[in-house]
């Protein structure tokens, strides 16, 4: 008898196994009543959520109009009314706001409204840089929210991002997406500007406001979208202005009231031991080859030539075009700085005195 109910206990315990494992897998076949338990212990208490970084920022995003007035001709008796809607973020306690100098551009009057409801309309211009497309905006107020920052913080391609803004003037909305790439340049008029590249949306009324990080922390004011030609629908390439490069600027406008660049006048390619262009990351630089002048420039006047492949800077060995590049912008105008290059294949020292870089109109 025992015989048999062994016989029989295990097809069915076999069977109850198998049954087991085809609902675990095939959650579609469980009750009603087991999927709801089961769906309340899997995702309420760990699914992911970007609500704690919207929380930490959003508050220091605020929304800007500017408005601009044209006069028409007498004889048509109006004047017209150029309007622009933007985005800023609060840098500062003493009422700094970052946003795009697009949005306030010829602006006669600029409104800024916070998201408490408070509403500003003394708003002082503290300075703009075209080259990064960055304007310095101040407001006199208590308990103002900023957004959080991290000097330390280097974005990287892959990490989440978060866009905040107003776009469309739709209220505040956050978009997400990934960090594409860095230090992207050839969509700008400046080997000055150096942008991330992105994919979380930005539209007309999300210009100036944060890119944040998921937890919150900045890492860029939203800048551009690319524009194609031929009308091509272009989606998922979007630009940002990164943190430090905003921060440089944002403490440049307070101290000059303006970005002051050194200028040097020529365009430079890096180059490997052979003097052959670099064609990957992975080939150290040897120095910069100078691939053009401008005529009369500082370069030019100094005696520096096309071809010419410098090595050092002050002493400073050329093994980064970008960070040699703002090595010159940093330097103050007037200052006398020696390059050392090789012509033909022989060493040479020449002093360049440096110009100042004109701001873009």
């Amino acid at each position: 008898m025992l015989t048999k109910i062994k016989f029989l206990l295990v097809p069915i315990f076999a069977g109850l196994a198998a049954a087991f494992v085809v609902l675990l897998l095939v959650p579609s076949l469980r009750p009603v009543e087991w999927q709801s338990k089961i769906s309340i212990n899997d995702f309420n208490s760990n699914h992911l959520s970007f609500a704690t970084a919207v929380k930490r920022a959003s508050p220091a995003v605020v929304t800007i109009y500017s408005e601009g007035f044209t006069n028409q001709p007498r004889y048509l008796r109006r004047q017209n009314t150029i309007q622009e809607l933007g985005s800023g973020v609060i840098m500062s306690d003493k009422g700094y706001i970052l946003t795009n100098y697009h949005v306030i551009n010829n602006a006669d009057q600029v409104i800024v409204i916070l998201t408490d409801g408070r509403q500003f309309t003394d708003v002082q211009l503290i300075g703009y840089d075209t080259v990064t497309d960055l304007a310095l905006l101040k407001i006199e107020a208590q308990h103002l929210p900023v957004i959080p920052m991290d000097d330390t913080f280097t974005p990287q391609v892959g990490d989440v991002v978060l866009a905040i803004g107003n776009p469309l003037n739709l209220g505040q909305t956050i978009t997400q997406g990934i960090i594409s790439a860095t230090g992207k340049q050839n969509i700008s008029q400046s080997a000055h500007n150096n942008l991330l590249q992105m994919d979380a949306a930005i539209n007309v009324g999300n210009s100036g406001g944060a890119l944040v990080n998921s937890n919150g922390v900045l890492v860029g004011i939203n800048s551009a979208q690319f524009k194609a030609q031929r009308n091509i629908d272009i989606q998922g390439i979007f630009f940002a202005v990164p943190y430090w490069l905003a921060k440089d600027v944002m403490n440049k406008l307070i101290k000059h009231g303006q970005v002051i660049r050194g200028y040097l006048g020529f365009n430079a390619e890096p180059v490997d031991n052979t003097g052959k262009r670099l064609s990957n990351q992975l080939t150290p630089m040897f120095g910069m080859q100078l691939v053009s002048i401008d005529p009369l420039g500082p370069a030019w006047q100094a005696g520096l030539e096309e071809n010419d492949i410098v090595v050092k800077i002050d002493g400073k060995a050329v093994t980064n075009l970008q960070q040699t590049l703002e090595q010159i912008a940093n330097t103050l105008p007037e200052s006398v700085i020696n390059f050392d290059i090789y012509r033909n294949g022989k060493p040479h020292s020449i002093a360049v005195k440096v110009g100042k870089l004109e701001p873009i109109k």
